[in-house]
Parts: structure tokens; sequence; C-alpha cells
């Protein structure tokens, strides 16, 4: 295992300052330390040299896929970029506005209603992520946290999950895994990031959409226990707005879930696509624009890897 975790740490700065956090324990003086430097080395500083002169990636908010604004700060925020940082705030300033009005509270509440909930889950995970700074709780990323969390709040449906359908399709009656996950990782980040107010009703629905994926077994009919789709069982990196069994299964080690025999499933499928030499690979990419590769599709994963060995973690098996 040593031998694993000394690769991890000849990797980007993104998977060092990880590492340290969630295998090694190290303080946060010191994995905090190398995470500052994701912003001058490695992949981070790649992302933040597209950046344009409009404080926008890829010449669009939310397309093209997935070089846009939303796209590279979703990455920048995965990659562990400190909240501070000037550039992807304004990245993140630029994208409110432009997509849910700005400080025209009118038209964002209209825009925020027409919203797909998937999209509401990611501007919600930046506006947390990268707003909320102390000292500057009236800026407008900040102001949106709230009624961003009161949407999707509202938006809940009786089975627990999300669907980005919901208003647009009188027949959707079922939530959709992906979008249900990137919900989760929006609510999940308000929390993290001091979320106050509508927090024990948050949690609460935290809760319910766990066990939503908990009847699902992850990947499952929750009807007949056939894999609901094969491309779940592959696992990406970047996973842009797609959902993943390992996707699902790292929000679950981040919320400090209970663990629950009815994961098991999941972490023997986990456990299976393990290699030979303890790592585990990338083992497909979302078809689109992009600005460069981190890793080999079929080759060891350090992001999988990583991923992989905090979920056993979690699980209790050890690092």
């Amino acid at each position: 295992m040593q031998a694993i975790i000394d690769w991890l740490l000849e990797g980007d700065p993104a998977i060092r300052w990880q590492t340290q956090r969630d295998l090694l324990d190290a303080t946060p003086r010191r994995w905090r330390a190398e995470q500052s430097r994701t912003a001058t080395n490695g992949w981070c500083a790649q992302y933040l040299a597209k950046q344009q002169r409009s404080g926008g990636w890829g010449g669009g908010l939310y397309s093209p896929k997935w070089t846009s604004t939303t796209y590279t700060l979703l990455e920048l925020h995965h990659l562990g970029l400190p909240r501070d940082n000037a550039a992807a705030r304004r990245g993140v300033s630029l994208l409110i506005a432009g997509m849910l009005g700005g400080d025209d509270e009118a038209a964002f509440a209209r825009a925020l209603k027409r919203e797909d909930l998937c999209i509401v889950g990611m501007e919600l995970e930046l506006a947390a992520y990268f707003g909320q700074m102390p000292r500057r709780s009236n800026s407008t990323i900040d102001r949106r946290v709230d009624p961003l969390v009161g949407r999707l709040l509202e938006t809940q449906m009786p089975d627990g999950g999300w669907n980005c359908r919901l208003g647009r399709d009188k027949h959707v009656v079922h939530s959709s895994l992906h979008t249900t996950l990137n919900v989760l990782e929006g609510l999940r980040t308000a929390i993290e990031c001091g979320l106050k107010r509508q927090r024990a009703e948050v949690e609460a629905a935290e809760a319910r959409a766990r066990e939503f994926l908990l009847a699902h077994r992850f990947y499952r009919s929750h009807r007949t226990g056939e894999v609901i789709n094969p491309v779940f069982t592959l696992f990406s990196y970047p996973h842009r707005w797609h959902y993943d069994v390992l996707r699902g299964l790292d929000y679950f080690q981040r919320a400090e879930a209970e663990r629950d025999p009815r994961a098991q499933d999941a972490i023997t499928l986990l456990e299976s696509k393990r290699l030979k030499d303890g790592t585990w690979p990338v083992q497909q990419r979302h078809s689109g624009l992009r600005y460069f590769d981190m890793e080999k599709i079929g080759k060891p994963s350090r992001w999988n890897t990583l991923r992989a060995l905090r979920v056993l973690r979690w699980w209790g098996q050890g690092a």
C-alpha cells in the first residue's frame, strides 16, 4: 500500500493535497500548504491560463461542453483550487449574473424557476465554494446561495431524489441518478462551506436522497434488481454531469454517511475494478471538447485510485 501512496504523492498538487488529507490524516496546515500550490502548478494552473478576458472560459457559460465556464469552474473546485482565488470568483460572478439575472431579483426568480435542476445543483456548488467568503457576505454570489438551496429543497421528489425533467415533462414520476448526484454535491458543498439557514432541512433532504441511492444499490432497478445502465459501472474522471457508481460512493464517504449493507453490492463492484498493481483505471471518457486530458483511458488513474481508496477507508477496509 505504501507504494500506491507514494505514487499518488508523485502526482499533481490536486492529488497530493487530497491524499494527505483523506488517506494520511495530515494536519490542515500541511495539506493546505499543498493545496495552495494548485493555483500555480499543474492542472488548476492550466485551467486558469485558459480564462478569457471576460472572466469566463470557452466562449460560453454552460456550453460548449466541456470547455465552458460552468464545467471549468467545477473542475477547479474538484481539484481543490483555494476558495479565495480571485480568478475563480470572477468567473462565478459572471456565471451567476449571466445565467440567473445578476442583481435583478425578479429576473433571478424567473430564471431560477426555469433552470435545469442539474444546473441549479452545479450553480449552488460553485456559489457556495467560491462565495460565502469572510467579510464578503454581501456579494452577489453569496446572496444567491439561500435561494438556490430553497429551489432544490422544494423540487425534491417523493422517492427522495431529483429529476431535471421535472416541470418540463408531466409524466416524470421517478428521480434520476444523474440529477440526484449533481444536486447532492451542491448541497454537501453548501454545508461544508458554512451554510446556516436551512441547514437542518438540507441534511434531511440529503438523508432522503441517500435512501433513494441505497434503494437502487447505487446502480440497480429497485423493482427488478437489473443494472439500470451498464455505463454506471464504468468509472470516469472528470465525470462532468454523468453519474457512475464511484461518484455515488465518493459522495457517501464525503458526507460521512452511515455504512449501510445495501451499499455492499457497489463496494464489491468497486473492488472488482482494481488492477493487479492495486490501482484503478479510467474506464470511460465523456465525449466533448476539452482543454487537455488529465489521464489516459485504460491506464492507472490517480484520480480513481484516490477516490476508491478513500471510499474503502470510509467503508472500514483501510487505505
